[in-house]
């Protein structure tokens, strides 16, 4: 691991831009050829009256070079995520911790409780599973307050994803991508010379990592002629993000994967001897959940039926409801609290890194700790930022927004959300291409790490390891950072 520099001299060291977007249209059509022949690619939006554009196919949204992260930093954090895997799987495990923590948002989300009820009947019943894969995803971003020039740039969490994390087929490609640029184009007349080299582009195998922890807990299963569900929402327009996954189970392990809805499960599957499930004559081993995060995802009584089948039966979940719900941001809040962390984690520099990555979090409930976070949140706003237990992006309230959303709410609704620290990312320009257009813009990103678990039904590790990474960067004025929400585009990593 390489020496922190200071905020100053990472900001100094970022690539120096030369010209604005209206000088370098040359650069389109190579970015747009590229994407195409290389499968980084999104579904078209669906139009009313426009049959053919269901299978009408555009790039993915991407930077057209590479933003800067401290080496330092990433480094830190592709070391820790072996450490955050085992952590949230030992929280997944501590019954009494998930009930109590998740009991304590009362009535105020309907949807965590109501899985949250679904793990208790499935751990009361006592289902059975061969073993657990964990899919997951940790987000940072780099802390460097500009009136800390001394101070070194940090990565803080944002979040630990434990379900449907995406991006990680089209992340990896999307450095292939910028490793393409600069043989090819040298970013000439675009960059400054000599701003970005080769060497600073690390290689990413999140293109298969995903694949492989599926393969770990398909073996796990104990049946070659079963097959794998990846569970989709409708009309899904990342779909080839998901189909580099699809085709690597195929190619190189020939396991058949189909996709569904959790509609369709409910429709087409049935539960048979010694609770395996089946579709058709096919048994499941196991459903990796691209779905199922939101309530949207379960619009009728049918979306929660079908997912009770995969979680009532044999059939290995990516992820186990307790992993879903161990990834809940109440759950990040109570981590955060002293000595929690310190439970989970043997290892005391490990467990000080991890904390090193936390920023503040606090309960906004009618504790006296939830009513100080709420007065400060009214005081000062801007310094913070109100989550409820959502992914999927949109769904967080900053700055003046903040004492708005907090004065309509009841005592009782607000036991759903939390406070965190708001976390002052650099800014650094870029130039990002959407739907064919080059805007120039004032730009921050966020990092992520992939990680990979797997356990058998006794808790034996199997894998336990990084996974790769994921970049997006959106412009410097939108909060929110989602892809798939429209807020961010795909990046990859300048290491300075």
């Amino acid at each position: 691991m390489t020496k922190p520099q200071t905020n100053a001299e990472f900001l100094s060291a970022r690539p120096q831009y030369l010209q604005s977007s209206s000088q370098i249209r040359a650069y389109v059509d190579e970015a747009v050829d590229w994407e195409a022949t290389h499968g980084l690619l999104l579904r078209a939006p669906k139009l009313d009256g426009d049959d053919w554009l269901a299978t009408a196919l555009v790039p993915a949204p991407v930077a057209l070079a590479p933003s800067p992260i401290p080496r330092s930093e990433f480094d830190k954090v592709v070391a820790l995520q072996p450490v955050f895997n085992q952590l949230f799987d030992r929280v997944s495990r501590d019954h009494d911790f998930l009930t109590s923590a998740l009991e304590s948002l009362g009535s105020a989300d309907e949807f965590t409780l109501r899985i949250l009820a679904m793990y208790i009947r499935q751990r009361t019943l006592g289902v059975s599973k061969p073993g657990v894969v964990g899919i997951h995803r940790s987000d940072y971003l780099i802390h460097a307050p500009d009136n800390e020039p001394d101070a070194s740039p940090l990565a803080k969490q944002v979040e630990f994803n434990t379900i449907a994390s995406s991006f990680a087929s089209l992340s990896s490609i999307v450095g292939d991508f910028h490793r393409h640029m600069l043989a090819k184009t040298g970013y000439k007349d675009l960059l400054q010379d000599g701003s970005i080299t080769k060497e600073q582009l690390p290689a990413n195998e999140s293109l298969t990592s995903i694949g492989d922890g599926i393969v770990a807990g398909f073996k796990l299963y104990g049946n070659t002629s079963a097959i794998v569900v990846m569970v989709v929402q409708p009309n899904e327009r990342n779909i080839y993000d998901q189909r580099w996954v699809e085709r690597r189970l195929w190619e190189e392990h020939h396991i058949h994967v189909m996709r569904l809805t959790f509609g369709d499960i409910a429709d087409k599957c049935v539960i048979g001897d010694d609770n395996r499930l089946f579709i058709e004559d096919k048994e499941v081993a196991v459903a990796y959940y691209r779905s199922g995060y939101a309530p949207t995802d379960f619009p009728s009584e049918k979306e929660w039926e079908g997912r009770w089948l995969i979680e009532s039966s044999r059939t290995i979940p990516v992820p186990s409801l307790a992993y879903h719900l161990a990834g809940c941001k109440k759950i990040q809040q109570v981590l955060a609290q002293p000595g929690v962390v310190e439970r989970y984690v043997d290892d005391q520099q490990a467990a000080e890194l991890v904390r090193e990555c936390f920023v503040g979090l606090y309960p906004l409930d009618n504790t006296s700790e939830g009513q100080q976070a709420y007065d400060l949140a009214m005081a000062n706003p801007s310094n913070y930022v109100v989550k409820p237990q959502r992914e999927g992006g949109g769904y967080n309230t900053y700055g003046d927004d903040i004492p708005k959303l907090l004065s309509s709410l009841s005592d009782e609704e607000r036991k759903g959300y939390i406070l965190m620290d708001l976390i002052r990312a650099p800014v650094f320009k870029n130039i990002l291409l959407r739907n064919g257009q080059l805007v120039a813009s004032e730009v921050v990103s966020e990092l992520g790490i992939y990680g990979v678990w797997v356990s058998d039904n006794s808790g034996d590790v199997v894998i336990n390891r990084s996974g790769g990474h994921l970049l997006r960067t959106k412009a410097s004025d939108v909060y929110e950072g989602g892809v798939a929400a429209g807020f961010a585009v795909i990046d990859s990593p300048l290491l300075i």
